[in-house]
């Protein structure tokens, strides 16, 4: 005697035999940013042994970097936008690692091939080498502030960096700017945009210590 397969019994093995969906990059900057952020997150956890361990400080670097990438697209870089592709990161996690993302590892490293380039160098002027290093710190601090505990070696490197910084760039701040800060914040956007399409951010943290650390 056949006994009738309910329907919640039904759905359940239709789901099962489907399996992880396909994914694909979405059109939508923001969303192709936010995605492949998200894949990036996903690939560094399944490469960490410990549940709840920290990632890499070079993962979550990245992570931060399509952000900084979708917000960087107009030559100068826009906070605003940086924001709304952590927001949407946030938003499509769950639909992204439940389908299959390891299918869109290739695809991010095709679309954002600045976010795999580690090899970097910083401009030889050193008040633009300056101005980068100190302006991508400034944002990548904030960024990564509920993770300031995580990386603590990094944080103090990032805060000695900063407080040379403010001594040594204000007098081409001023000469560049005058005192104007909506002037100064506009150099600072573009050198963020100029640096992040430098390669990564772990590397360029690396390179503004080695040139300008103690």
């Amino acid at each position: 005697m056949k006994v009738p397969m309910s329907a919640a019994l039904a759905s359940a093995l239709a789901l099962a035999a489907c399996g992880p969906k396909a994914l694909e990059l979405p059109a939508d900057p923001i969303d192709r940013a936010a995605t492949c952020g998200v894949v990036a997150a996903a690939n560094a956890r399944s490469q960490v042994a410990e549940l709840k361990a920290p990632l890499p400080f070079e993962a979550q670097t990245k992570i931060v970097h399509y952000t900084m990438i979708a917000a960087s697209n107009g030559g100068t870089f826009d906070p605003k936008i940086a924001g709304t592709v952590s927001e949407r990161m946030a938003a499509l996690q769950e639909g992204i690692t439940e389908g299959k993302w390891q299918d869109l590892i290739p695809a991010c490293a095709e679309a954002y091939p600045v976010a795999e380039k580690t090899d970097v160098t910083l401009p030889s002027d050193s008040f633009e080498a300056g101005l980068g290093c100190d302006s991508t710190i400034d944002f990548l601090s904030d960024a990564m502030r509920a993770n300031e505990a995580d990386y603590a070696d990094q944080y103090g490197e990032m805060a000695g960096l900063q407080r040379e910084f403010d001594r040594s760039l204000a007098p081409g701040l001023n000469a560049r700017a005058g005192s104007r800060l909506e002037e100064q914040r506009d150099l600072r956007n573009k050198a963020v945009a100029e640096f992040t399409g430098l390669g990564s951010p772990a590397a360029l943290l690396q390179q503004c210590e080695a040139r300008f650390g103690d």
